[in-house]
């Protein structure tokens, strides 16, 4: 896996299903989210190509609870010994205590979901070792942001200093173009999030699924939030 540099400090591992984000800080590194189950091999592999080794991950952040996620959490926890991240909402999921809420898929969703999902292995349980709410810091002043819709506990992950916004799968792109994510449990409350994430400050934009945005973020979130 060779991880591709956004901007200083962030990294992009590209995954075929669901992308995982390096956030190299002096103290220690973050990942974000961990693709699906078997990754974790390969998210260490690149964790070394940035010349870093896997005891120094501290947090593994966890941005929503579907498959494609969190996958590789389990065994990427048990390489690093790092802390795992997730909304409060989504902690008993990822526990593999309660059932994952399934999506309300419209007419257009369908194929691509009846695609997508035979090829996404279920993820092993995982332990949820610190909750987190909307407003919430993490190592390295990251700003926790709870982004409902997609699922109900979906999270994104501010960076300031960086002006870098991680949105999971709340928002993706398409085709050079950010666009709502799919696959979501409740529509309106995704659109509310989005609108959410546009008014932040920030030059990159870091999602689940599709190209990034690097500068200009976001103007490009609100010109999307005007036509929703």
């Amino acid at each position: 896996m060779q991880p591709r540099l956004l901007v200083p400090g962030v990294y992009l591992l590209p995954f075929e299903i669901g992308q995982v984000y390096l956030w190299d800080r002096p103290d220690g590194l973050t990942v974000v989210d961990t693709s699906i189950d078997g990754s974790a091999d390969a998210i260490v592999e690149a964790i070394r190509a940035i010349g870093r080794q896997p005891k120094q991950v501290t947090e593994i952040v966890l941005t929503h609870v579907h498959d494609d996620h969190r996958g590789g959490a389990a065994e990427l926890a048990r390489q690093t010994s790092a802390t795992v991240i997730a909304h409060r909402a989504e902690a008993p999921v990822i526990r593999g205590k309660q059932p994952q809420q399934p999506p309300v898929l419209l007419d257009f969703e369908r194929p691509i979901f009846n695609a997508v999902a035979p090829r996404v292995p279920s993820a092993q349980p995982v332990a949820v070792d610190r909750e987190v709410e909307d407003g919430d810091t993490i190592a390295g002043g990251g700003v926790i942001v709870h982004v409902p819709g997609h699922t109900p506990g979906s999270i994104a992950l501010l960076l300031p200093t960086l002006g870098v916004l991680f949105t999971g799968d709340g928002i993706a792109s398409h085709e050079g173009r950010p666009i709502l994510g799919v696959f979501n449990v409740d529509r309106a409350e995704a659109i509310g999030s989005l609108r959410k994430q546009a008014k932040l400050e920030v030059e990159v934009a870091c999602f689940g699924h599709g190209e990034p945005i690097v500068g200009g973020a976001s103007s490009r979130l609100r010109a999307l939030a005007e036509t929703l």
